[in-house]
């Protein structure tokens, strides 16, 4: 494949759109100055391009010590069963081991569960469950 890797922040124009492209209630409703937030505040962050265009994206939440979150693992669907996530995932992966942290967490978007199984992904014990919070007045589609 002929895609580019890039640890750069991308413009917040091009993130947006590939944010678009997952459906996701609730963000793309948020501004553009939220989205650069986001991305500014990310501990380490992966985009993948074709030519000039941003194809994939990953990025980790994280102390640099005990926890990482990775988030925002998108795929452009045109791009999509061809490895390009799994070469994403492999190097946001390969950043946490090099600075040793203990847990990478993560929220899989529905059907996606194989895919992070296939990478040693396992589903916290039912008792010992995960959990979230979600600030629905910020994220209901209106």
């Amino acid at each position: 494949m002929h895609w580019r890797f890039s640890e750069h922040t991308p413009s917040i124009e091009d993130y947006m759109k590939l944010m678009a492209s997952t459906g996701w209630q609730g963000m793309l409703e948020r501004q553009p100055d939220a989205f650069q937030a986001a991305l500014n505040n990310s501990w380490y962050i992966l985009n993948a391009y074709d030519d000039s265009e941003l194809i994939g994206s990953g990025r980790v939440l994280s102390d640099s010590v005990f926890h990482a979150l990775l988030c925002d693992l998108i795929v452009l669907p045109e791009y999509q069963a061809q490895g390009l996530g799994s070469a994403i995932l492999k190097q946001l992966l390969k950043r946490c081991e090099e600075h040793q942290i203990v847990m990478v967490q993560l929220f899989a978007a529905s059907g996606k569960t194989s895919f992070y199984h296939s990478f040693g992904f396992e589903a916290r014990p039912s008792d010992a469950p995960g959990m979230r919070w979600v600030n629905k007045t910020h994220i209901e589609h209106r």
